[in-house]
């Protein structure tokens, strides 16, 4: 597709349909991950695909204005603008991950030492399941979608 051509009404209102169903996706996989198959890794993978959809149908300039609602501009810098704020968001996802571990050091546990409780009874759910290890998953999932909006935002540039 050349860079002049825009996209086609199929392919604009097929993602307009398909990205909230991946993020739904995406955070249904986030907060299972810790007794299913699922988590913060592919979580976090499935977000940035909804990112990078809206990029390759609308443009990085519709994903910063409309979606993430910053200022688009036609040259990124790495010390200002939105690869900054990647950067921060992979940051502290980082330091919640190693946060959720030497947690369980403060408490006399191994490392990554996960605990669980059960809150019930709840009305109509039942029992609700909190475990630790969605902290982790959490800290997880703001490391890999930080790092791979930034690599987005770094080749969508150029």
């Amino acid at each position: 597709m050349s860079l002049d051509r825009q996209p086609t009404v199929i392919a604009r209102t097929v993602t307009r349909l398909v990205v909230p169903l991946i993020l739904v996706t995406a955070f249904a996989l986030l907060f299972q991950g810790h007794n299913l198959p699922g988590g913060g890794f592919i979580a976090g993978v499935l977000t940035v695909t909804a990112f990078a959809l809206v990029y390759i149908i609308f443009g990085l300039d519709y994903l910063e204005a409309e979606l993430l609602d910053r200022n688009p501009s036609t040259r990124y810098e790495t010390e200002s603008g939105i690869v900054r704020e990647y950067g921060a968001v992979f940051a502290l996802g980082l330091a919640v991950a190693a946060g959720s571990g030497i947690a369980a050091i403060a408490l006399g546990y191994p490392f990554l030492t996960q605990a669980v409780a059960f809150v019930e009874p709840l009305p109509i759910y039942g029992y609700l399941e909190v475990a630790s290890a969605l902290v982790f998953d959490l800290g997880v999932y703001a490391v890999v979608v930080g790092a791979l909006l930034t690599i987005l935002a770094e080749v969508g540039a150029e």
